[in-house]
């Protein structure tokens, strides 16, 4: 898969697994997993990304007397989603283009 498109995705899945409920590193690569292999070398430089993009805010809360980073979603990762989805539909029609030949000789 083009590398640049798996990054882009994966900031999708990122954003997806927090739109709902604020979670921490661990958690969200425990809810992304069934769906895409991410590790934490990879998902915290996404963070990171997303963070500088102001898609995502960060607090921390401490738990067993540690601070843990909780990451919550921003009405600009909310854009970023619907937008994904948007474009998902004209993917979608371009792989059916696609995956059925195209024009007269397909």
């Amino acid at each position: 898969m083009d590398i640049q498109l798996k990054r882009g995705l994966l900031d999708i899945c990122v954003l997806a697994a927090i739109k709902d409920v604020d979670s921490y590193g661990y958690q969200i690569i425990k809810d992304i997993s069934p769906y895409v292999a991410v590790s934490e070398s990879t998902l915290y430089p996404i963070l990171r990304r997303l963070e500088a993009s102001e898609q995502l805010t960060v607090y921390s809360v401490e738990h067993n007397g540690r601070l843990r980073k909780y990451y919550r979603i921003t009405e600009l990762g909310r854009e970023r989603i619907r937008a994904f989805s948007d474009e998902w539909n004209e993917m979608l029609a371009i792989h059916e283009f696609i995956t059925k030949g195209c024009g007269k000789n397909g």
